[in-house]
């Protein structure tokens, strides 16, 4: 199967449309293997979902073969984030559910920390126990791609907390969040931490 980092360098979440060019290509690239252009046309469906196209997605994820178990995972991920997205969300979370317990089963660390991440957006009245669920779980991996998640995971629950007045705890989250970002972040991310502070 591909590894995260593969996919990283396919992603721009600033242009969906690019991504989309890049996965159509990578789909096509014979190097890659069956079960690994299936996982690649997930994130084909993610992409065109970001666009807006949430009907033409669910379609191409109806058509992914979810044979392989880790590409069963990313179809329940994608299918529930063009649920979430086309503003379903209550439909969604049942498929972030089932992905974040199969992602556990197989070992999947960074998938289960993202399903458990689009909880906290699927389901709002729960959000700050769905981030300490996946702050929880990330704090247990050792791959530092995984481990990134934990600079979102941290700010994300300070923003659910300093929404809710409690502005003391929101800066410890956001602490954390500056902590981890210069230790596995990105800059954007480090960036992104020291902005929550000031504002904070």
């Amino acid at each position: 199967m591909l590894d995260q980092q593969t996919l990283d360098r396919l992603w721009d979440f600033d242009d969906p449309a690019l991504s989309e060019t890049r996965f159509r290509e990578a789909s096509n690239d014979p190097a890659y293997d069956a079960d690994e252009r299936a996982e690649l046309a997930t994130q084909l469906g993610r992409a065109i979902g970001l666009q807006g196209r949430y009907e033409e997605a669910d379609a191409l994820l109806d058509a992914v073969d979810g044979d392989e178990p880790t590409v069963a995972v990313r179809v329940l991920l994608e299918r529930g984030r063009v649920l979430n997205s086309g503003g379903h969300a209550e439909m969604a979370v049942p498929l972030f559910e089932q992905a974040a317990e199969l992602a556990d089963h197989l070992g999947e660390e960074f998938l289960a920390v993202d399903a458990l991440h689009m909880l906290r957006l699927a389901d709002p009245a729960h959000a700050e126990t769905w981030t300490r669920s996946a702050l929880e779980y990330a704090s247990t991996v050792h791959d530092d791609r995984t481990k990134r998640w934990l600079v979102a995971l941290h700010n994300n629950l300070g923003w659910t907390l300093h929404d809710a007045a409690r502005c003391t705890e929101a800066m410890v989250e956001f602490q954390l969040a500056e902590q981890w970002a210069e230790r596995v972040g990105t800059p954007r991310q480090q960036e992104l931490a020291r902005e929550a502070i000031q504002a904070c």
